[in-house]
């Protein structure tokens, strides 16, 4: 497998990520494709179509063994399901699906062509192995059943930014952070309302509390990466 391309996005580590891609619409992300494969003829075509797949590797969870089984997030981390009945990272062979949306081929930047891309659920810096258009006609089954991603209840938190924190977050960041926010970034495992956790995102180290399904910001700082 030849990685083609890398991913830039707002996420320096696994922490706050998504669980699925297009959960948060506003999160933006460029794809940067190798130099061998910097062509504009790779690309002709693809801006016709207004979704993508993208297929890559999941380089921060690249596991030598393998088990049969895996804690699913959206089961709270309790309850054992089949690998291949999952979207875990600890799978045989670490590989990733994930559909976004695209918003524009960069033709002008020198790293060019770029894709930007939105709805994306990886760190930044991940490894791609391929792209393919998104298809309604033969990708879109309205029907399919969700099997036990279905029973588990939907939650958004209620996100409370004071104003004095507002200020320090770029105006075009604002609205993809609630985003995350609201999704929950928090391991199902800990909900512990006197924690306080750190998220880095898009140069900031967003610090954060969650009680009573209320997420409340308490500081931001830059993120200095160790």
């Amino acid at each position: 497998m030849k990685i083609i391309a890398k991913i830039r996005s707002d996420f320096p580590t696994k922490f706050g990520i998504p669980r699925q891609s297009g959960r948060v619409e506003g999160l933006t992300g460029r794809i940067v494709f190798e130099p061998e494969y910097r062509v504009r003829e790779a690309v002709k075509g693809l801006e016709d179509f207004s979704h993508i797949w993208l297929i890559w590797e999941f380089s921060e969870a690249v596991r030598e063994q393998w088990s049969p089984t895996v804690r699913p997030p959206r089961l709270g981390g309790n309850e054992r399901m089949g690998v291949f009945a999952t979207r875990s990272p600890f799978r045989p062979n670490s590989i990733g699906l994930s559909c976004v949306k695209l918003e524009q081929i960069d033709l002008k930047c020198k790293e060019g062509p770029v894709l930007v891309v939105s709805g994306a659920d990886l760190m930044d810096g991940t490894p791609i192995f391929d792209i393919k258009p998104y298809i309604p006609a033969a990708d879109c089954h309205p029907e399919a059943l969700g099997g036990f991603a279905e029973k588990v209840e939907q939650h958004f938190l209620q996100v409370e930014i004071p104003q004095k924190w507002v200020a320090m977050i770029p105006e075009e960041k604002l609205e993809a952070l609630k985003g995350v926010l609201r999704e929950d970034p928090r391991p199902a495992y800990q909900k512990d309302p006197r924690r306080i956790y750190g998220m880095p995102f898009a140069g900031m180290d967003v610090h954060f509390q969650v009680k009573d399904g209320v997420l409340s910001v308490c500081g931001i700082t830059e993120y200095k990466n160790n």
